[in-house]
C-alpha cells in the first residue's frame, strides 16, 4: 500500500500553488522527490509512535495494546518498519509492502473463507476465539496534513534556491 504525491499541480488550493511557483522551470525534481521521500517516511513513522492520524486524531487502541500494554499497530514493528518511500522525476510513492497495511490504514472486515472460521489466539495466554468474521479500526498513516505541506514546501523553497531557482 502506498500514499502517492504526484507534482501534477492541478489542484487550486495554495499548497498546489505555492510549489507551482516554486518548481517553474525546474526539470529534473528527482533528488527533490528524494527529500521529500525520506520526509514522508519518517512523518509517517511519527505516526506510529504518536498513534495518531494525519488528521491529529487518536487510533482506536488495539485489545491487544489494551491487554498487554504497549502501542497500537506496534507489536512486532513489521509494518513500522516496511515504510519506505520510491522517487521518481515529479512523483514520490511511500507506504508499506506489507499485504496488510491497506487493511490497517483503511480499516475494514475479515471473513472466513469457504464458510470456515477465524481462529486466533487471545491476550494474555486467555486460550483461543473462533469467529465468522473480524472488524479492523481505520488507524490511519499515510496522508499529508498541514504540518507536512508546510514542511514540504520548506524543502521545495531549499531546492530551489540550491539549484538557482528562486531570484
Amino acid at each position: 500500500m502506498a500514499g502517492t504525491l504526484e507534482l501534477r499541480l492541478r489542484g487550486d488550493g495554495a499548497f498546489e500553488a505555492a510549489l507551482g511557483g516554486l518548481l517553474r522551470g525546474i526539470d529534473n525534481l528527482e533528488p527533490l522527490m528524494e527529500r521529500f521521500g525520506v520526509y514522508l517516511e519518517s512523518s509517517t513513522i511519527e505516526r506510529f509512535d504518536t498513534e495518531t492520524a494525519p488528521d491529529g486524531s487518536a487510533w482506536e487502541q488495539s485489545i491487544r495494546a489494551k491487554e498487554e500494554g504497549g502501542q497500537t499497530l506496534t507489536d512486532s514493528s513489521q509494518l513500522r518498519s516496511s515504510i519506505h518511500a520510491e522517487p521518481a522525476n515529479g512523483s514520490v510513492r511511500w507506504g508499506s509492502n506489507k499485504i496488510y497495511a491497506r487493511m490497517m490504514n483503511d480499516g475494514g472486515t475479515i471473513r472466513a473463507k469457504g464458510g470456515g472460521k477465524l481462529t486466533f489466539q487471545l491476550p494474555g495466554g486467555l486460550g483461543f476465539r473462533s469467529v465468522d468474521e473480524v472488524t479492523i479500526p481505520a488507524r490511519p498513516f499515510l496522508g499529508i496534513n498541514a504540518e507536512d505541506e508546510a514542511e514540504l514546501l520548506t524543502l521545495t523553497e531549499e531546492y530551489a534556491a540550491e539549484i538557482g531557482g528562486l531570484s
